[in-house]
């Protein structure tokens, strides 16, 4: 949370704006980040800063795999996954990881 935020303030100044007023992230349900816990250190290090009393929104994003038997892509919350259709296993992972910053709302 400290380096999304940290990314949050640069951009703020970068665009000239002295406030943030919500923080949106886009989290992949394999990355092994816990929503609960970004909240909480949000909490614990927006105060003081430019973000404090912000919003801090979060995007979950399914796991999507690509089946090369197949030529489709599909949803899964196993990092096992296989394709529903001829159930074989996927080894590739198209979305699911992520941790980014998706926009800011500043004044």
């Amino acid at each position: 949370m400290q380096s999304a935020l940290g990314l949050a303030l640069k951009q703020t100044r970068e665009a000239g704006g002295g406030r943030v007023h919500v923080i949106r992230l886009r989290i992949g349900v394999l990355s092994g980040v816990v929503p609960d816990a970004l909240e909480f250190a949000f909490g614990a290090l927006a105060p003081g800063t430019p973000a404090e009393g912000a919003r801090l929104v979060i995007e979950s994003v399914p796991a999507r795999f690509w089946c090369e038997a197949c030529a489709r892509e599909f949803q899964s919350e196993d990092l096992l996954a296989e394709c529903p259709d001829c159930h074989r296993a996927s080894g590739e992972l198209r979305a699911g990881r992520e941790m980014e910053l998706a926009s800011l709302e500043i004044d």
